[in-house]
């Protein structure tokens, strides 16, 4: 059974990611409006009544503004950590107890064929925590949200498939715009969110002879242009040797347009 994902919606403004096997159907973040989510699930022909479950990486709202909404109206259970549950219950509206379920940080759980490893990251939330799809010798790692990009995430998401990382902004766009400096301040921190640049340095640790796939994630609205991450990754890996465009692909994410429904084989 193959292992198939989408990146429903990726930026600043929200996020949702789609993974699934014939078994197995997970919603990991539900940062748009329900009816946003309804249309990437139609765009990415996608049956959201198949769905099984929700996993959620962290409480900012553009992870999780219509939680809530779909949680309830197709009856999903939602795994989070206690820390992350506590942060976000005033924010998602009424969720009946048969609903909630603990997924705690650092810890690997089985979902029908698919193993799910959660590991966290360095980032203002409660305690935000990515995951590694592990599904019959395939690897999928979803990582985005992250102030800087430690040893151990390297290693837990090492010689991925594919891997849903993040680009979040360009150093000297954002420092030239027109945010307030306490913003750009954590942003830049180790608190914030990842640059073009770093994304590239963390991925030459991260790439392996298995790695096909790179999608740049999360890229600011304000602080970025997804030709100006994709060139800055590349031309950065590329210096350092690897085959981009023969053998190694990577992908732009949009925060309104899924991308194309990729199985990973």
């Amino acid at each position: 059974m193959t292992l198939r994902f989408t990146v429903l919606a990726s930026g600043s403004s929200g996020n949702a990611f789609y993974i699934g096997t014939d078994k197995e159907n997970i919603l990991v973040d539900a940062g748009l409006s329900g009816k946003q989510i309804e249309r990437l699930f139609l765009e990415s022909s996608i049956d959201p009544n198949k769905l099984t479950k929700i996993l959620v990486t962290h409480e900012h709202s553009d992870h999780i503004k219509g939680l809530g909404i779909v949680a309830r109206k197709y009856n999903l259970p939602i795994y989070a950590n206690e820390k992350t549950w506590k942060a976000m219950e005033g924010s998602i509206g009424k969720i009946t107890l048969d609903q909630k379920f603990l997924f705690n940080m650092e810890e690997t759980k089985t979902f029908a064929d698919i193993d799910v490893e959660s590991f966290g990251v360095s980032h203002d939330a409660a305690e935000p925590m990515f995951y590694t799809f592990h599904h019959e010798g395939k690897k999928v790692s979803l990582v985005t949200d992250l102030g800087y990009v430690s040893e151990r995430i390297k290693k837990t998401v090492e010689n991925s498939d594919a891997l849903i990382f993040e680009a979040n902004h360009d150093v000297s766009m954002l420092q030239m715009g027109r945010y307030p400096w306490s913003v750009k301040r954590r942003i830049l921190g180790d608190t914030g969110h990842v640059s073009n640049e770093d994304c590239a340095l963390a991925l030459e640790d991260i790439i392996g002879d298995n790695t096909k796939r790179i999608y740049l994630a999360h890229l600011s609205k304000d602080n970025n242009m997804k030709e100006l991450a994709r060139m800055s990754v590349e031309n950065q890996l590329r210096e350092s040797g690897f085959s981009i465009g023969n053998g190694i692909d990577i992908y732009d994410t949009d925060p309104t347009t899924p991308t194309s429904l990729y199985k990973v084989v």
